[in-house]
């Protein structure tokens, strides 16, 4: 999908202005080790078993040069992205480079990282996972980007995704289907898939992700990992207006919540011009004690699987263990006609990129062969649909954001699935399924996770839970927009009591 070009520079973010907000506070952790929330890491020997922020305190310290830390994640990288298929551009000698030199600056200097290969890296190609980009080269790096280069990461290539990010797995025609950690017969999730499936496999702590309709949720929930979704126009680069129609953000995979958090603090734009006060970084948790709603059910009134459901009553036992009040409750509203306009939306991408690809010359008959069946399939519905259908896109979201919006006053937070299964086996899902079984699969598996983009609110996938098979259930906590630190704090609490970050997939 086209990305904004804008410069990081044209945000209010610039290298002084990054290094002299309260992300310093980051740094100093880097520095001196003090104060970081144990429960966030164990203690590791092996700097690629560290997290960010561990690699970056081991690097600090003399323990581990930049060098290593970046072969090691090469080496792994190497060992088994065969199986997974995780990082479909590499850039390794790019990162050798910069590690030997030594030119990084930030709190996270050195830190091995990935970018989603929907996010432009400059001299790096940007497929979109399309047979249509195989040959796109971006000009500059994405804002976000330029924020992580501050930050000090050390970029090693570009992560797997389904093709322009229009489905919730892993597996395009042009890159090929991404394997889950867990158990390859299953997918990573979509559409960070690659993030998602690179983190768990342990090749790098955290990886660049974003998230249109789940898809920073989803293959967190599908790998075990925390996947935060921002609020709208929170991180820098991001549409600094308050329409409900932009739905996408841009964030971070990771094992853990620290550095979900540093890696917030690292890439927020000062609150992109719609209101939103900054962030910072959040180290520890709060002991406040909130008020949770809890529902298992979908707006369209069904229920995920009995594992699921199970995994998040417990978790809704767990949030009551610590004190915090759980009332089982939903906001009540057309959940069918939220999904349909949802689509409405959903499928302009497509048609407007079948109309730029016809624009520029390429044949009808050949879109067939640079587009999947699934793209092509969206370009249609939207086609069918008409752009005035945009206007009744407007209406029904309008609608759910007042009903929600209302609900959520009387909470701090809302805890429900973030699926409504587990990772589903790879073909189950992908681009060359019937149109309207991929449809029907494809909401029902996702029926929790779009309303938080519709909304614009935060939420977040966190792996308090694991099926009896070994593949991980994401619980998902959303609260009201801007309140990113609620759930952080939540999360670091919940992280302490039931910890994860010592769960290792198979696969790593």
């Amino acid at each position: 999908m086209p990305i904004n070009k804008r410069t990081t520079a044209s945000y209010g973010v610039s290298r002084r202005t990054f290094l002299s907000r309260s992300a310093q506070g980051a740094a100093v952790l880097a520095l001196t080790g003090c104060d970081a929330p144990e429960s966030s890491a164990p203690v590791v020997t092996n700097p690629a078993d560290a997290d960010a922020l561990g690699q970056a305190m081991m690097l600090s310290r003399g323990e581990v040069s930049a060098l290593e830390l970046v072969n090691a994640a090469i080496d792994r990288a190497e060992a088994v992205n065969d199986k997974i298929n995780a990082i479909v551009t590499p850039m390794y000698d790019a990162a050798r480079e910069q590690a030997a030199n030594a030119s990084a600056e930030g709190l996270l200097k050195g830190v091995p990282y990935l970018i989603k290969d929907l996010t432009d890296v400059g001299g790096v190609r940007t497929s979109y996972g399309s047979r249509a980009f195989l040959d796109n080269v971006a000009e500059a790096d994405a804002p976000l980007v330029q924020a992580l280069r501050f930050a000090g990461v050390n970029i090693i290539g570009k992560s797997n995704t389904p093709e322009f990010g229009l489905i919730g797995t892993t597996e395009s025609l042009a890159l090929g289907p991404c394997r889950n950690p867990w158990n390859t017969d299953h997918s990573s999730g979509g559409s960070s898939g690659g993030a998602a499936a690179a983190v768990a496999a342990g090749i790098v702590p955290a990886a660049q992700a974003s998230d249109g309709g789940g898809s920073i949720r989803i293959p967190a929930s599908c790998c075990g990992l925390v996947g935060l979704k921002t609020s709208r126009g929170r991180m820098v680069g991001e549409q600094a207006d308050t329409e409900l129609t932009q739905i996408s953000v841009r964030h971070a995979v990771s094992r853990t919540v620290r550095d979900n958090a540093l890696l917030l603090a690292a890439g927020e734009g000062g609150g992109g011009g719609v209101g939103l006060g900054e962030v910072g970084y959040v180290g520890i948790p709060s002991r406040k004690k909130l008020r949770i709603a809890f529902s298992t059910t979908s707006a369209k009134g069904t229920e995920p699987d009995e594992n699921v459901a199970a995994a998040q009553r417990q978790v809704a036992e767990l949030c009551q263990s610590l004190g915090h009040e759980v009332v089982e409750a939903a906001p009540a509203y057309d959940g069918k006609a939220f999904e349909d306009a949802f689509l409405d939306l959903w499928s302009q991408g497509a048609w407007g990129i079948r109309n730029n690809l016809l624009a520029a010359g390429v044949p009808e008959s050949e879109l067939g062969n640079l587009l999947e069946p699934w793209t092509l399939y969206l370009a249609d519905h939207f086609a069918t649909r008409g752009e005035e259908s945009l206007a009744n896109v407007q209406r029904v979201f309008s609608a759910v954001n007042e009903t929600v919006t209302e609900f959520m006053s009387g909470y701090d937070a809302w805890l429900t699935p973030v699926l409504s299964s587990t990772a589903p086996r790879i073909g189950e899902q992908g681009p060359t399924v019937d149109p309207e079984v991929l449809k029907a699969r494809t909401f029902d598996y996702v029926a929790y996770t779009p309303l938080a983009n519709a909304m614009g609110t935060p939420a977040i996938s966190l792996p308090l839970s694991w099926s009896a098979d070994g593949l991980p259930i994401g619980s998902m906590f959303m609260a009201k927009y801007g309140e990113e630190r609620t759930l952080l704090e939540l999360a670091y609490e919940l992280e302490e009591a039931q910890p994860w970050a010592d769960k290792k997939a198979p696969i790593g």
